[in-house]
C-alpha cells in the first residue's frame, strides 16, 4: 500500500518515524511520501518537504507567514495526486492537516488522523468539520476519547508514543564526561523546537541560570535549530548546549524548565520535576484566552486534570517567577516528592508502550491488509 504523511514539527517527525517503522512490520510492500523530518526519512521513502520549513506558532505568526504556508499546501496537494497514496495519515499540525484532509476526502483518499486535534481545546464545534473529512482518529489522549466519541466518530485510544520512545531509550553512559557536565548538579532547559517560542522563552531561561550559579544549566537544542543560533543567547559559566542528548539530560536533571508542549509530558515520564513556561506574541495569547476552554496548557495538568506543575504563562512568564518556582523545586522536598508522586499516577493513566504498533495496525486493518503473525 502507498501511504502519505505530513507532521508538521519535531515531535510529528519522531511519532511519524515509529509510525512508518511499524506500518513496515504489517505491511511489506508499503511506500511513503512525506512532509516530515529527518526521523521520517531515516525510514525510508521519499521527503517532500521538511518540517522546518513549515512550522509556525500562533495567530499573527500564521498570519505573518500565510504566503508561505499556502504554498506548502499546494505542494502537498500536488504531490499527493501524482503520487495517488491509499491512505493520508496526519499527525497533529492541525491548521496544515485539516485543510488536506478536506482536500484528500475529495478526491477519495482516505483520511486517518494519528495525534488527534485538540479542538477539546476550543471552538469544538469544528469536530463536525473533521467528522466529515477525518475516517478514523487515533489519540494518544486518555479523555480525548470519549469526547470525539461523544460527537460520533470513529475513535480509538492507541496510548501515547512518548512511551515506545522512552522504553526504546538506552542511556549514553559516557554522556555527562563527553559533554563535560560533572562538574554541577544538572537543570534541563527545554526551550522547544520552533524558533519563534525559542526566541521569546530561552533569554528568560538563561537569565534564571544566573540566579543558580551552584548549578549547571543545559538547553536541549532541536534538530531543526543549528548551535549558531542558541549561542548568540548564552553568557555566564553555568551553561552548556547539547543535542541529540534529550533523554540523557533528563534522566540526570534534577529539575528543568520546560516550554509547553510534548517535553512537558516527557519530562514527567522522566520523574523530571518541573515548571512550565510559555510566551507568544501579545495578540496570538489574547485570542488564544477568548477560545479556549481549558483550564491548563501542559500535558501534565491536562492529562491529570489538576495543577501538578506550576504554568507561567505572558506576563507570569518572567525571570522573577521562574526564580521562585526553580527554588520550590530545588530546595522544597515536600513540593519535589508530591510532584513525584502525581507523575506516578499519570504514568498508570496514560498506559503502556506500544501506540505506533497499535495505530498501525488498526490502519493496516482497516485498509484491509492480512497482517503478518
Amino acid at each position: 500500500m502507498k501511504y502519505y504523511l505530513i507532521a508538521g514539527e519535531a515531535s510529528g517527525d519522531l511519532h511519524g518515524a515509529n509510525l512508518m517503522k511499524a506500518i513496515k512490520a504489517d505491511d511489506v510492500s508499503a511506500e511513503f511520501r512525506f512532509l516530515g523530518g529527518d526521523k521520517m526519512q531515516e525510514q525510508g521513502g521519499i521527503l517532500v518537504k521538511h518540517y522546518r520549513d513549515m512550522a509556525y506558532m500562533g495567530f499573527v505568526e500564521v498570519v505573518l507567514n500565510l504566503r508561505s504556508i499556502l504554498r506548502n499546501m499546494e505542494i502537498a496537494k500536488r504531490d499527493m495526486l501524482t503520487f495517488r497514496p491509499d491512505a493520508l495519515v496526519l499527525i497533529d499540525f492541525p491548521g496544515f492537516n485539516l485543510k488536506i484532509a478536506e482536500f484528500a476526502k475529495k478526491h477519495g483518499i482516505k483520511v486517518f488522523y494519528y495525534i488527534s486535534p485538540k479542538v477539546w481545546a476550543w471552538n469544538q464545534k469544528r469536530v463536525l468539520k473533521i467528522k466529515q473529512v477525518v475516517d478514523h482518529l487515533y489519540c494518544i489522549l486518555p479523555f480525548e476519547v470519549e469526547f470525539f466519541s461523544s460527537w460520533g466518530m470513529k475513535v480509538n485510544y492507541v496510548g501515547n508514543p512518548l512511551l515506545d520512545e522512552i522504553a526504546t531509550f538506552k542511556p549514553d553512559p559516557t554522556f555527562i564526561d563527553q559533554q563535560r557536565l560533572n562538574d554541577r548538579p544538572l537543570i534541563a532547559l527545554l526551550p522547544g523546537s520552533r524558533r519563534q517560542e525559542v526566541k521569546k522563552l530561552l533569554p528568560d531561561m538563561i537569565a534564571v541560570s544566573a540566579m543558580f550559579p551552584d548549578y549547571r544549566f543545559v538547553i536541549a537544542g532541536a534538530p531543526g535549530l543549528d548551535a549558531d543560533f542558541y549561542k548568540k543567547y548564552m553568557y555566564g559559566s553555568n551553561l552548556s548546549l547539547v543535542f541529540n542528548h534529550t533523554y540523557d539530560l533528563l534522566k540526570k536533571a534534577r529539575a528543568a524548565i520546560v516550554t509547553s508542549g510534548t517535553a512537558t509530558l516527557e519530562a514527567a515520564l522522566f520523574s523530571v520535576p518541573q515548571v512550565v513556561v510559555y510566551k507568544a506574541n501579545a495578540v496570538t495569547v489574547f485570542v488564544a484566552r477568548m477560545l479556549i476552554k481549558v483550564g491548563y496548557i501542559s500535558l501534565v495538568n491536562l492529562i491529570m486534570n489538576r495543577e501538578v506543575v506550576k504554568e507561567l504563562i505572558q506576563k507570569d512568564c518572567n525571570v522573577t517567577k521562574i526564580t521562585l518556582v526553580m527554588s520550590r523545586l530545588l530546595n522544597d522536598e515536600s513540593y519535589r516528592i508530591k510532584m513525584l508522586q502525581d507523575y506516578k499516577e499519570l504514568h498508570e493513566r496514560i498506559g503502556s508502550p506500544g501506540a505506533s504498533s497499535r495505530a498501525a495496525k488498526l490502519i493496516v486493518k482497516e485498509l484491509g491488509i492480512e497482517q503478518r503473525t
